[in-house]
């Protein structure tokens, strides 16, 4: 099969590589043409598990990238994979899946013969925008016969450090479509991955995505609340969730206590579900407090550290991890953030290091000092903040007598020596 994919970012990139090791001819267009080029090189842009491997494998063989949008006439199905980034009021900003259409459209126009095309967004849009911005915006360019050409939604359920995996490897594939025809062909690209396929109307499979997202944001701050009480009691808030977790109504993922969730995920889709009910006359209450939780979790840190060690200012304050969870480099939304510009704000000097995320933590923060290792940010320092479970941090203990005294408390549990102590346990 002949796919195009729009867009080379953590989505785009992962689906465009999977595709291609399921064995179909991919194009990757990716208007960034310093991207294209190293994609073109088997070298990609972000660090992802088991990416890098795949796309040598691939790239320039069964899978090509380029700037423009002419080759995607050629394509069965055209995959829309653009970022959808928060607004300042909450909603998505759409303009790119707004001006990814008109260029699809454009460039379909431009086609030879009868082939049918299916237009699929994959990016995460609210409900709606398929049917009300998507379509026409493609018709309206396209201007031709519109039997040529249809619709569809497939959301991704992709987590960053396991995206390769989880694209491979899905609990559902999730496919909304107007007609039958434009389904089936979506879920032939997937020939091949066993997993449970779910045929909805296009408003459903965008809404499934958010839903499935604030779900997942909700269990993280609910175990995080009860991470608050237990740390009060004196319980250890694992423990509790060990148990809690084994119920099959509720299941273990995501109860895992600690500074809360980050990312380019989970933070924008729970607003955009708030924004989008509040358009609708609704007042989301328990979302609204799943990004309260969230958003005061962190600052905890700061409480303990400050009960721990005193003021903060000319103090030097290890912190160890940048990315937003382990096994990537993306610092979107990360805790780091939040808890380093705290520190900063108090008078502290940071030394971070992370194992991959310090390149793109130094465009959010130029004021503090990266370290290449562990071991030379703890070395002198007055306290350590672990933020991100590293599997390198594991099994960290000799190295914090670099410091000038062992203060080390955790916002994600990882380490394995004993004298640390837990946000929430």
């Amino acid at each position: 099969m002949k796919i195009s994919v729009v867009g080379g970012g953590y989505v785009g990139l992962v689906s465009a590589v999977c595709f291609a090791e399921l064995g179909h001819s991919v194009d990757l267009i990716e208007i960034d043409r310093a991207k294209c080029d190293a994609i073109n090189a088997g070298q990609p842009p972000i660090y992802e598990v088991g990416l890098e491997e795949r796309l040598s494998a691939h790239a320039g063989r069964n899978l090509h990238a380029y700037v423009e949008y002419d080759h995607i006439k050629y394509s069965d199905i055209i995959f829309i994979c653009v970022g959808t980034p928060q607004g300042p009021d909450g909603h998505p900003d759409i303009s790119n899946i707004i001006s990814a259409s008109e260029s699809i459209g454009r460039a379909l126009r431009d086609k030879d013969g009868t082939r049918y095309h299916v237009v699929v967004v994959k990016s995460t849009v609210p409900p709606g925008t398929t049917e009300r911005q998507v379509i026409p915006s493609v018709l309206r360019q396209f201007g031709k016969n519109n039997d040529q050409i249809g619709f569809a939604v497939n959301p991704e359920f992709l987590r960053e450090g396991m995206a390769v995996w989880d694209f491979l490897n899905p609990d559902r594939i999730v496919i909304g479509c107007r007609k039958k025809m434009d389904g089936d062909l979506v879920e032939a690209a997937y020939s091949g991955i066993n997993a449970p396929v779910i045929r909805t109307g296009i408003m459903a499979a965008e809404m499934i995505k958010y839903a499935s997202n604030a779900f997942l944001a909700t269990k993280i701050s609910y175990a995080n609340e009860i991470g608050n009480i237990c740390k009060k009691l004196g319980i250890d808030v694992y423990e509790v969730m060990r148990a809690v977790g084994l119920d099959r109504r509720i299941g273990p993922a995501f109860l895992n206590a600690g500074i809360g969730f980050g990312g380019s995920c989970l933070p924008k889709d729970v607003s955009a579900l708030i924004a989008l009910a509040e358009d609708m006359g609704e007042d989301p209450i328990l979302l609204k407090s799943v990004m309260q939780i969230n958003k005061l979790q962190p600052l905890r840190l700061i409480d303990l550290l400050i009960k721990r060690v005193g003021h903060l200012n000319g103090k030097k304050i290890a912190v160890l991890g940048l990315s937003f969870k382990e096994n990537t480099d993306d610092v979107r939304e990360s805790r780091s953030i939040v808890v380093i510009k705290e520190l900063i704000r108090r008078g502290a000097r940071v030394a971070a290091y992370d194992p991959k995320a310090n390149q793109s933590m130094k465009r959010f923060l130029t004021e503090i000092d990266y370290c290449s290792s562990a071991s030379e940010a703890l070395t002198g320092a007055d306290a350590c903040l672990v933020m991100t479970e590293w599997p390198e941090f594991a099994h960290l203990d000799k190295e914090f007598d670099l410091m000038k005294s062992r203060i080390v408390i955790e916002g994600r549990r990882i380490l394995s020596c004993n004298d640390r102590e837990g946000i929430c346990w």
